[in-house]
């Protein structure tokens, strides 16, 4: 029998867990896709304690990043994350993924840092803690009580991952178990640059063959396709070498892009006359193409460029008014396939509302607004993520133009950025599935790790 357990108070008195039992952390599951919403319940605490849960992750990057949320145990002595409200912490109220996606930075951190998955062979470990009392610092100087690890995934067993060298094109490609073929996504970050891999590694967990396409700021990429040639043979070359590779269903490619990739992923779909995606998705970006016409640099040499009251940079304004002759306009009453447009209503990077309207104009009246889908997230910022990743309403950045590090203010609210995120991934798979055709919808996997 284990002996009862008990804690000083700082009145003298001792508690004494009314089980005899030490208190335990329930996690289902305890390992799954980053998508995935977990199940957490604290139990053998005693009736109406007040305990303060803490989430814990450390980066690739070698940043510590917290949660914490204050909650009171029931009548049994039980706390259900998915049925009880925090009061109190990063965030409040019921929130089941609450001591994921409210995770910042802990204190004496590197400021300006976001948390992006480089190696996505390998998950993130999230250590949850209890602790006695509501507490919100020093978390390692407090007594856990119990403790668990989850381990977040993005790719779901089976998932392969191939690294893509073919001709003149960088990137990964990842495919889902068993032998395809598959219908297939094209993903295209943003001018951040290099090769981003978390989101395709978990459409490919989700059914959907998947490039990840490195197409800027990267070493291997030529500048000469960094600059965008007027032609866009990279990415033509690209969409090609998805569309006709072996285990992809030829013709069931859709182009996935957010911010610069936005464009890109326009683009393609209007000016290369030799590709058919069957479908766009496009996330906080813009139909005006100053990338491919060299105007980039001149317009942020501007007074267009504001700063918020910290010094972070706001980066809406640099295109607007949208000029009125159509060369420096995408003409999107060329695409004749479906479009989504995703977008944050607080987006402070980039005029992507407003960029947003105008393309629904131009459909309207061309006749093709039927192919359109537009999705506005109020409070919601630039960088909508796949679901239950952290929020940053702002973050250091890289500018191409001067190859200068500056802080960057992105927009959005934790709490509404975070629901956008869940809400907008569910919609893109089913998007994905309704567009491209899937000959077994069965094949967006379940996962079980």
């Amino acid at each position: 029998m284990i002996p009862s357990i008990g804690k000083q108070l700082s009145s003298g008195a001792v508690r004494r867990y009314s089980h005899s039992v030490a208190p335990m952390i329930k996690a289902e599951p305890a390992r799954g896709l980053v998508d995935e919403p977990v199940k957490l319940e604290v139990v053998h605490l005693v009736p109406n304690q007040r305990v303060t849960l803490h989430s814990m992750l450390l980066s690739e990057d070698s940043d510590w990043w917290e949660a914490y949320a204050h909650y009171v145990s029931d009548s049994e002595g039980i706390v259900r994350v998915t049925r009880d409200k925090s009061l109190g912490g990063t965030y409040t109220d019921q929130e089941p993924m609450g001591l994921l996606w409210s995770m910042k930075l802990a204190p004496g951190s590197r400021p300006g840092m976001r948390l992006r998955k480089k190696d996505v062979t390998v998950p993130y470990s999230v250590t949850i803690s209890v602790y006695d009392e509501w507490i919100s610092s020093d978390f390692d100087k407090a007594a856990v009580l119990a403790s668990i690890v989850l381990e977040r995934f993005y790719m779901a067993p089976g998932t392969t991952r191939l690294e893509v060298k073919e001709g003149r094109i960088i990137g990964t490609m990842f495919f889902p178990p068993g032998p395809g073929p598959f219908a297939a996504v094209l993903d295209m970050w943003g001018g951040g640059g290099g090769l981003v891999e978390y989101r395709a590694a978990l459409l490919a967990s989700r059914g959907f063959a998947t490039l990840a396409l490195a197409y800027t700021r990267h070493k291997e990429v030529p500048r000469s396709h960094d600059t965008f040639d007027p032609n866009l043979f990279y990415f033509e070359e690209a969409f090609n070498a998805l569309n006709n590779h072996p285990k992809v269903a030829k013709g069931r490619v859709a182009l996935l892009g957010l911010s610069l990739g936005f464009t890109l992923a326009l683009l393609m779909a209007t000016e290369i006359p030799n590709i058919h995606p069957k479908c766009l998705i496009c996330i906080s970006g813009s139909h005006y193409k100053l990338i491919q016409e060299g105007r980039f640099a001149e317009l942020f040499q501007t007074d267009k460029i504001k700063y918020a009251e910290d010094g972070a940079m706001i980066w809406r304004n640099v295109p607007l008014p949208f000029p009125d002759d159509p060369k420096w306009i995408v003409q999107v009453d060329k695409i004749r396939c479906p479009l989504m447009l995703i977008f944050g209503e607080d987006d402070q990077n980039w005029p992507a509302p407003e960029s947003a309207i105008e393309i629904q104009k131009m459909m309207k009246a061309a006749g093709n607004d039927h192919l359109l889908t537009a999705i506005s997230y109020p409070q919601t910022g630039h960088l909508i993520e796949p679901p239950y990743s952290p929020h940053f309403r702002q973050s250091n950045f890289k500018m191409q133009i001067t190859n200068k590090t500056v802080c960057v203010l992105w927009g959005g609210e934790a709490k509404p950025h975070s629901d956008a995120q869940e809400d907008s991934w569910k919609k893109i798979l089913a998007f994905l599935e309704k567009h491209l055709v899937l000959q077994h919808p069965a094949a967006i996997v379940q996962s079980k790790l």
